[in-house]
């Protein structure tokens, strides 16, 4: 149990309430690595970065509902539904570079936004 961390000890290093973590744990969002014998959970050191992770998505818009249910998406799908975020992505781009130079300024940060998402997105692929 060794470098496992407590919920309260999770929450200061991510940054979040106990709260938080029970009702992310409760949504299916983390994982208890395991439980104490009095029954405590305690979690994996990267649970931090997967709270920061949905943090993340979820200033950017996504609903918790979301983030549950592509982490518990295969991982092939999510490998697909990224491809397509991208291609999609590439496609913004070059309607960015023909476009009128207000609609290159909105074009450029929903861009961003979604290059943002697409890192974000492959991150909580890749722990899940």
């Amino acid at each position: 149990m060794d470098g496992l961390l407590r919920i309260g000890e999770l929450a200061r290093a991510a940054g979040v309430s106990t709260r938080t973590v029970d009702y992310y744990t409760g949504l299916g969002l983390l994982e208890p690595a395991t439980r104490t014998d009095a029954g405590y959970r305690l979690y994996h050191p990267t649970a931090v970065t997967v709270i920061g992770e949905i943090r993340q998505l979820e200033s950017h818009g996504v609903s918790l509902d979301e983030i549950g249910h592509a982490l518990s998406r295969d991982p092939a799908d999510v490998s697909q539904l990224l491809d397509r975020i991208a291609a999609d992505l590439v496609t913004l781009k070059t309607v960015a570079r023909s476009a009128a130079p207000h609609a290159q300024a909105l074009l450029a940060v929903i861009g961003a936004r979604a290059q943002s998402l697409l890192a974000a997105a492959v991150k909580i692929a890749a722990a899940g």
